[in-house]
Order: structure tokens, then C-alpha cells, then sequence
């Protein structure tokens, strides 16, 4: 067939008004060497959801013109969503090593390694695409989902920094969003993510609502507002679940068994657990499945059950952090790197004087091994008019990363601090504090973060006179509630797949502890989760005491002001709202024979720590 000028003229004016069928009926036999024909075609075929017959025309484009990066670029694409992995990374590299400065190909190369489950090399990518385009939105949202499962929460709230002023996002997009916003504790932003999301104009549009509902229903008992929660879940009754459509039934039924979780119904809960256990072959999905059927076999008195439930949740997540922290693979790999910074009495003794904040000028510490009571203290002092708290953040770990970053080796470099230097680091924490908290007002910051037992140096190089709270509870307690839990730090995730390795990481985030306490001898409370449970009042008094307060009473209120705070950041989030008990206490006695093998690991440390 020949193609005239007029044939060009009226192909374009068909492709510019958006007419794809007529597009396609005015090229039906494109010649082989024409690119405006043969662009236009491959458009309209892939914008008609024909994405096979586009395929072979894009990669005649980039025959013909094999140094035009877009050519290059639009085979990429489409590859990626043929499913063709390998014809798209190719296409995309070299689209890379002709445009190197083109966000539009990071993004999509990001998006590739997103379907891959390539965590890294995507968050690496859309993070290139939005170094290039700080504005482009699509590469944010992406590269804050990539970070998010990295475990690089710095980097996620980067992306997600000016999220308040992005337009209403599609569907899937949106149900992405609402989920990072949720865990980065913005609620609100993230019902309004959902209310906002465009719905497709296919057949798909139901579907996707009903798992927008299913989201908003996770939320609202993410936030305890369980009456909301199960309103939502009415317009999604279980015995109307397709299971041909796998991803929303899961979604259904992970939203209903964690309300049945809540209301004490934890065979219910099993049984829908199982159901998603039997359907999904997602990591992701699995790993929640069966950390949420242990703990429902847990409430039935079914130690052997839920025991086996774990094995298959650390599984599911071993898949996931193999992908993100190789290195952390092998048996002797160390995924708590901290305990090996620590600092000598030698050069403790090389620290240059600096003026230190008064101790009602810095902040409060709470620390300790996670699961071991932090979320519990962190409520009753904040429920205190005279503290804030900002639930868990990692930005005492971030300063050590600064320094380090800035040529200055963490904790060596601390020796030669200068005032100016120490000023410098307490004015970036400040300021990380107040994104949080900027109603901070005259009250004291606490800092709850467990593993900030690991950062002592760095603590008590910049405030040396902050009240710490050491929060203990019995080490074989301390590591089934990790064993049980799902943790969303990829490294936290290898630490805690079998008890041997969690046993050895608890041993020596201690000897670390205990260490740096005899070298730089900080200013500490031990709180201990049994005596506090069995005498309560009287350990109020002895907290108020070591912070010095005039009226401890408020310490008291913690359970009710956690109702009415709605977003607690921590795994303890329905815990804490339900004032002191000790239910919590000698839970490992059901799982003995499982610690039996790693007793020996934790005696040393269980002696010193008086629970011998």
C-alpha cells in the first residue's frame, strides 16, 4: 500500500484527536521503512491494549533508527507489559546508554524491577528518575513504594514530602499510597488518598473498590477504631468473595480475620488465614497470613500449630529479604551492624569537653530490645502534659550515618568533636523531631526507639545528662513476641527467622550494651516489664521520681490517652490500649521445648540480667 502526504496528514489528524481505531484502519499495511507510520501504528496498537502486535513494530523502529533513545524506550515499555523481562531490560539500557539524562527511562526501567521484585535496583532507579525530575509524581509515589520495602524509611519520606499537594492518584496507585502513608502514621492523608482514587473505566471498577474498602476497613482498625472498621467491612460480606480474583479476596478476608483477631475470635481468624494461606502466592500476603494465623493458633492454646504457622510466615519473608539483603544470607552474617560500633575507654577518654543541654533540656531515651515493654512506657510519658512522644524513629541512628557520610567515622570521629560540631548534630535532630512533633512546645521529646541501645555514644556525646530507660522483660518472652511478629526492616527480618539466630542477636545486642554502659556510664532506669505489671503504682512513683516530676499521676492514664491518640506506630498498638495485665508474662512456657535448644545461648545473659 502507498502512502501519500495526505495519507501521513489524515493518519496524524486521526492520532492527535485520539482516534485509535481510525489510526489503525488508515495503517493497516504499514510499509517497513516508514517510522511516522510506523510509530503511529505501534501507538495506537499498545494505546488499544494490543500490545503483541505493537512489539514487532517497535523493534523495527529501533532498527531503523537505532540511536533514538525514545524508540528504545517505548520497545522497553512494552516488553515490560507483554511480560517480555528480557527484551525490556535490554531495550531500556540502551535507551540508558543513549539518554542518560531522561527520567522517563529510570522510571520505567524502576517500574521493570518492580515487577521483577528487584527492590533494589528499582529503588535505585526511580530514585535516578526523580533526581532528574524532582516533580515528577509517578517516579515519587514508585520510588517511596521501593524504599518502603527496602526498609529505607529516611528515603520514603522524602518521596512522600510534598505528597498533600499531588492530584488524586489511580486506583492501584492510590491503594499503594494510602498503605505507606498509614505506616508513616498519616491517617487522615491516607483516607483521603482513598477517597480520592480514580476508579478504571473497565470492568475492573468493582473489584477495585471493594478493595479500597477492604484498605479504609484495615486502617480504621489500624487506628482502633474497630466499630468503623467493621462498617466498612458490611458492604463486604465473606460469602460474596470471588475467589477467582485472588488479590481482593485476600484482601477481604485479611481485613475480616484481623477483626475477628480483635473481637476474640481466633478460630474465626484461623479460618479465614488458611483460606488466604491456600489461595495467594504472593510473599508479601503469605507472610501476614501466617503471622496472623500463629497468632490465632497462639490465643487457641495451639503452641504446635502456631509454631509451624511462623515457620511458614519467616519463609514467606526470607524470599523477600533475599532480594533486598543478599549479604545477610549467610548463617555468620551479623544483621544488628551496630553492636559493632562501640567505643573503648581509651578513647572515651580522648572525647573533648563540650558543654552539654541540661537534662530537662534533652530529650528522654527509651530503649531496650524490641518487644520488651518500650511501646507501653512510650504511651504512659507521653499520656504526661509535661512529655511528647514521637512514636519510633531511627534519628539517632541517622546522625551516626551523617557523620560517617561527612567524613567523620562513627563513633571514632566523636573523640574530636567540636562544639560547633556537636551544636551542628543536635540542631539536625531537633529539627527531624519537630517534622514529627511541631506542637513541641516547651515539653520534653521522648525518644522511644528499642535498638538506640546500640547508638549509646552517640547519645551521650550529645546530651550526656538525658534520662535513659533501659526497658527489660524476660529474654525467652522478649524473643517468641519478635519470633511472632512481623517486622517490616528487611535486616530485622533475617535476624528473626529462626530463634538460634534471634537468641545469638539478643546475646550480643546486650554484651554491647553492657559494655558501652561501663565505659561511658549514662544516667539509667531499668524498667522491668514483671515488676511492673505486679506492682504498677509503685513503679509509677519510682519513674516520676527519676524524671523528676512533680505529679507522676498522669503516667497512670496511659491506656485511655493511647484510645484517644488512634495511631500507635509500634506492633503493640492494640496491646497498649488495653491497660496494664500480665497475660504477657511467661508466654514462652507453651513453646519451652521449642527454646529448649537456644537456652544455653541466653543463660549468660539472662544471669546478668536477673532472670536467671
Amino acid at each position: 500500500m502507498h502512502f501519500s502526504q495526505s495519507n501521513h496528514a489524515d493518519l496524524l489528524a486521526a492520532f492527535n484527536q485520539g482516534d485509535m481505531v481510525r489510526v489503525l484502519a488508515l495503517s493497516e499495511i504499514p510499509p517497513q521503512d516508514d517510522e511516522t507510520i510506523l510509530l503511529l501504528r505501534a501507538l495506537a496498537l499498545r494505546a488499544t491494549g494490543r500490545l503483541h502486535e505493537a512489539l514487532p513494530l517497535f523493534t523495527r523502529l529501533t532498527q531503523l533508527e537505532p540511536h533514538t533513545f525514545e524508540y528504545w524506550n517505548n520497545l522497553g515499555l512494552v516488553a515490560r507489559e507483554t511480560g517480555d523481562a528480557s527484551t525490556a531490560e535490554r531495550a531500556l539500557q540502551q535507551a540508558l546508554t543513549l539518554a542518560p539524562q531522561q527520567a522517563d527511562v529510570h522510571y520505567n526501567l524502576g517500574l521493570l524491577h518492580l515487577q521483577q521484585k528487584q527492590w533494589l535496583a528499582a529503588r535505585n532507579a526511580l530514585l535516578d528518575a526523580v533526581r532528574l525530575a524532582p516533580d515528577f509524581v509517578e517516579a515519587r509515589l514508585q520510588a517511596a513504594h521501593a524504599c518502603h520495602v527496602c526498609g529505607d524509611n529516611t528515603g520514603e519520606e522524602i518521596m512522600l514530602e510534598n505528597v498533600a499537594d499531588w492530584p488524586p492518584q489511580a486506583a492501584e496507585q492510590a491503594l499503594t499510597l494510602a498503605s505507606m502513608l498509614s505506616t508513616l502514621g498519616q491517617q487522615d492523608a491516607a483516607l483521603r488518598t482513598l477517597q480520592e482514587a480514580l476508579l478504571p473505566d473497565d470492568g475492573t471498577a468493582e473489584s477495585m473498590r471493594q478493595r479500597i474498602t477492604a484498605m479504609r476497613a484495615a486502617l480504621y482498625e489500624r487506628t482502633n477504631q474497630l466499630d468503623l472498621a467493621e462498617a466498612e467491612l458490611a458492604s463486604l460480606p465473606l460469602e460474596n468473595v470471588r475467589t477467582d480474583q485472588r488479590q481482593l479476596a485476600c484482601a477481604i478476608w485479611l481485613a475480616h480475620a484481623a477483626i475477628a483477631a480483635r473481637r476474640a475470635e481466633p478460630a474465626r481468624a484461623a479460618q479465614l488465614y488458611e483460606r488466604i494461606l491456600a489461595t495467594t502466592d504472593d510473599a508479601d500476603v503469605l507472610a501476614q497470613a501466617a503471622f496472623g494465623l500463629a497468632a490465632a493458633h497462639d490465643k487457641q492454646g495451639l503452641p504446635y500449630a502456631a509454631w509451624q504457622a511462623l515457620q511458614r510466615a519467616h519463609d514467606a519473608q526470607l524470599s523477600i529479604a533475599h532480594t533486598i539483603v543478599p549479604e545477610l544470607m549467610t548463617e555468620d552474617s551479623q544483621p544488628l551492624a551496630m553492636a559493632d560500633l562501640s567505643v573503648s575507654r581509651g578513647e572515651h577518654d580522648r572525647w573533648t569537653a563540650l558543654k552539654p543541654p541540661r537534662s530537662e533540656q534533652s530529650p528522654v531515651f527509651v530503649v531496650g530490645f524490641p518487644r520488651s515493654g518500650t511501646t507501653l512506657l512510650e504511651q504512659m510519658l507521653d499520656a504526661h502534659p509535661d512529655f511528647c512522644a514521637m512514636d519510633e524513629r531511627a534519628f539517632v541512628h541517622e546522625l551516626t550515618e551523617r557523620m560517617t557520610l561527612a567524613g567523620q567515622p562513627y563513633p571514632s570521629a566523636l573523640a574530636d568533636l567540636t562544639a560547633s560540631e556537636a551544636d551542628q548534630l543536635r540542631t539536625v535532630y531537633a529539627a527531624m523531631a519537630r517534622q514529627i512533633v511541631p506542637d513541641l512546645g516547651t515539653r520534653r521529646l521522648v525518644d522511644k526507639n528499642p535498638l538506640n541501645m546500640l547508638c549509646l555514644p552517640m547519645i551521650m556525646r550529645l546530651f550526656p545528662e538525658a534520662r535513659i530507660i533501659l526497658c527489660l522483660r524476660h529474654p525467652c518472652d522478649v524473643l517468641l513476641s519478635c519470633y511472632m511478629q512481623s517486622f517490616r526492616s528487611p535486616a530485622f527480618m533475617v535476624l528473626c527467622s529462626s530463634l538460634e539466630r534471634l537468641a545469638r542477636g539478643y546475646v550480643r545486642a546486650f554484651e554491647h550494651w553492657f559494655n558501652q554502659v561501663d565505659v561511658l556510664a549514662p544516667r539509667v532506669l531499668e524498667w522491668r516489664y514483671e515488676s511492673v505489671v505486679s506492682r504498677f503504682d509503685e513503679h509509677v512513683l519510682k519513674l516520676g521520681h527519676f524524671l523528676e516530676l512533680d505529679d507522676p499521676a498522669p503516667l497512670a492514664r496511659f491506656a485511655e490517652h493511647a484510645r484517644n491518640k488512634h495511631y500507635i506506630s509500634t506492633p503493640s498498638y492494640a496491646q497498649v490500649t488495653q491497660g496494664i495485665h500480665s497475660r504477657a508474662v511467661h508466654r514462652w512456657h507453651a513453646y519451652r521445648e521449642m527454646f529448649e535448644p537456644v537456652l544455653p545461648i541466653l543463660r549468660p545473659v539472662m544471669g546478668r540480667l536477673g532472670y536467671a
